[in-house]
């Protein structure tokens, strides 16, 4: 019986016999990063042992099929380390970046309306061609460029072409704090590596444009959409949420109101995932059903309703989740005109194939591996989860199906939410169960808003209705935030242990649901493995003793960390800047467990500018320090300099023996270039925080 669900399985959902050795090809590419020579010459091999192994006898290939799988498999495994090199720009012959960027010049089109920022406007840049000693060269790749905000810039819209110096590109660089977001990594995923920051004489406006009619027509509907929201929902926070809702729009959400949807557990809401497509190809479905000159002809309404699922699929930005979601309702939608019912394994397996053949780095993506984790667990969980209650009352019966989809779609994201997230919100299921009507109705009324914009008093009531669904989705929101034991928040899942709570729910879930022994014995092992790694983790924990200087630009944080507690120096503004703090210190103080802040009384002691951490000495120097004369100099372990201090190295290291001099964030790049000039030249060691992150020291 359980062979025959196996091998149902398999025919069932081949493409999950294409997907898995495609994937292991993708994720041996990203890691090793396996010459082209070396992957075309085994794709040869493997292609050319398929080829041998098809003229034997057929008894012969029956005999030896699983040698036969085995070549396929490993032919799968080349193409998608092959689909993984060709994607990444920096291997194309014509990428910008292989050219002297000294003597260069590039010409670059706007490829997205700029996003005005406090000081600046960003970008996305599409290298056109690069002029390299009079000659001009075709170019590929993209890059961020931030323009200082002036009556220039201001001009730049999508499709505008420009010119400036390759010099004034520099690589993406993360902040290099502990546990801190790797911004680098995550543009690299978008195949971007570099950005500009150009003032007003740094680039020219040429007079050709580039844009496309079709993206033009997308952006132009996103500006009309985000301008009738506007127009039509009073106050900030309700039009930039139903924004959010409908298009997946967040430049003006509120950041609190944000991190009060993540602490509950519905963020899923502002970031347009599955659930909003669904609604809007039911929605397609239904209405050019109703419309007679469409509904006559299957093929005219499946291209109809395919042509407004994908526009829509743009308009929102086309994020991860949103094209699983297109791709699997475009199969559905295929199905349905010529009355074939999709296998969900085959469907799931075959968007995910596409994507990742699309674009191999969507692997990495959270939204992408949130989306099918939570389709995965809804079609194994739910039916189970729904089957432990039987309630006669309908409205009760359709509140618990609801909790069993939420339940289940948890379930499977829970591991890869503490990994990414560091919390976990015990009041999801209490929070989905209203947020996802109410959201729901915000859809629609948002939907019919941009319909019938022409008809103001119409669109007048619909925006009263969607305001007030709003007001009270967000209020409802804050509060649940607002109790005490809403979120269990600082958790630490490092990959490995993320990897192993994965092998435990699924060993776990196949004994239960297909009553095997030898799984449930498997499952106790990976518990004990876990609860292993549990418990030398906190043994660490208690051998922790370390003192990190952050790179927040000018900011001066330092924090000394014992065991879980730390001590925090730092600017007072800094505290207060929510979120710089979020970003930069708390997931270093997740990481490393410091969850409790103390004096550090007997390991920490001050006096003037001086501490002492247990061995350690450390000088902190912000200001001008008066000269003195020594005859003997102070041994110092580290020297700090901060604020762009008044002081001379060599001023310094004639008072001080000092093993390392560290120029942190708060201080501005050309003082710290001065600073590495002399310590250069007298043969120093330095740590220049701006340019190689933060400073982390285990004592």
């Amino acid at each position: 019986m359980r062979k025959s669900y196996h091998i149902f399985i398999w025919k069932k959902a081949p493409f999950l016999r294409l997907l898995i050795p495609v994937l292991f090809g993708i994720i041996i590419q990203f890691y090793f990063k396996t010459e082209i020579a070396v992957i075309c010459f085994f794709a040869v091999i493997f292609f050319t042992a398929y080829m041998i192994f098809s003229f034997l006898p057929e008894a012969s290939r029956f005999r030896f099929r699983i040698i036969q799988g085995l070549i396929i498999f490993l032919f799968l495994t080349t193409f998608g380390s092959l689909i993984t090199w060709q994607k990444d720009v920096r291997n194309h012959t014509n990428w910008y970046g292989k050219y002297d960027q000294q003597q260069s010049f590039i010409v670059a089109t706007i490829d997205e309306p700029p996003a005005e920022k406090p000081k600046t406007f960003k970008a996305i840049a599409v290298a056109e061609t690069v002029i390299h000693n009079g000659k001009q060269h075709r170019a590929s790749g993209r890059f961020l460029i931030y323009f200082i905000k002036d009556s220039a810039s201001q001009k730049l819209k999508y499709g505008c072409k420009i010119i400036f110096p390759v010099r004034k590109l520099v690589a993406i660089k993360n902040s290099g704090n502990p546990a801190a977001f790797d911004y680098a990594q995550y543009s690299a995923f978008q195949q971007i590596f570099q950005q500009a920051y150009l003032k007003k004489n740094d680039w020219k406006l040429l007079k050709e444009n580039n844009a496309s009619l079709y993206r033009n027509i997308v952006f132009e509907t996103r500006d009309y959409i985000l301008k009738t929201l506007q127009k039509n929902i009073d106050g900030a926070d309700e039009s930039s949420l139903a924004k959010a809702l409908l298009i997946g729009y967040r430049l003006d959400l509120d950041k609190d109101l944000v991190q009060a949807y993540s602490n509950v557990g519905v963020v899923h809401l502002i970031a347009i995932s599955g659930m909003h497509l669904a609604l809007i190809y039911y929605f397609l479905v239904w209405l050019f059903a109703k419309i007679p000159v469409i509904k006559k002809s299957k093929f005219t309404r499946l291209i109809v309703v395919l042509s407004c699922l994908w526009f829509f699929s743009l308009l929102t930005g086309a994020p991860a989740s949103v094209l699983r979601s297109a791709v699997m309702f475009t199969f559905i939608a295929i199905g349905d005109s010529f009355n074939k019912k999709a296998f969900i394994y085959n469907s799931l397996a075959v968007s995910a194939f596409l994507l990742l053949c699309y674009d191999p780095f969507m692997l990495w993506d959270v939204g992408f591996q949130l989306s099918y984790l939570a389709v995965l667990g809804i079609v194994i969980f739910q039916k189970y989860f729904y089957n432990w209650l039987s309630l006669k009352n309908k409205f009760l019966d359709e509140a618990w199906k609801l909790a069993s989809v939420s339940l289940a779609a948890q379930l499977l994201t829970l591991p890869v939410c503490i990994y990414y997230f560091h919390q976990f919100p015990f009041l999801f299921l209490l929070s989905n169960m209203i947020a996802i009507p109410l959201s729901t109705l915000i859809l629609w009324a948002c939907i019919a808003i941009a319909i019938l914009s022409p008809i103001s008093f119409a669109a007048l009531y619909l925006g009263k209705l969607a305001w007030a669904a709003i007001w009270l989705l967000n209020h409802f929101i804050v509060l649940i935030d607002s109790i005490p034991f809403s979120l269990w928040s600082g958790l630490s899942l490092p990959k490995s242990a993320t990897m192993v709570l994965y092998l435990i729910f699924i060993l776990f879930s196949f004994a239960f649901i297909r009553k095997n022994k030898t799984a449930f014995k498997f499952a106790l092992v990976f518990v004990l493995i876990f609860t292993g790694m549990s418990v030398y983790k906190n043994f660490q924990l208690m051998s922790q003793k370390k003192m990190i200087v952050y790179n927040i630009p000018l900011n001066k944080a330092v924090d000394f960390i014992v065991r879980n507690k730390y001590c925090f120096i730092a600017d007072p503004a800094l505290s207060e800047n929510s979120l710089l703090f979020d970003y930069n210190i708390k997931p270093a103080r997740i990481f490393f467990m410091a969850s409790s802040e103390s004096a550090l009384p007997g390991v920490l002691a001050k006096k003037n500018n001086f501490y002492q951490f247990y061995n350690s000495r450390i000088l902190m120097i912000d200001t001008a320090l008066n000269r003195f004369s020594v005859r003997t100099k102070v041994a110092v372990d580290y020297i700090i300099f901060s604020k762009n201090s008044l002081v001379n190295v060599a001023d310094i290291a004639s008072v001080f023996n000092c093993k390392k001099y560290i120029f942190d964030g708060s201080n501005s790049s050309w003082k710290i270039e001065q600073w590495k000039k002399e310590c250069e030249e007298l043969h120093l060691q330095f740590h220049s925080v701006p340019e190689q992150g933060a400073f982390v020291i285990n004592l």
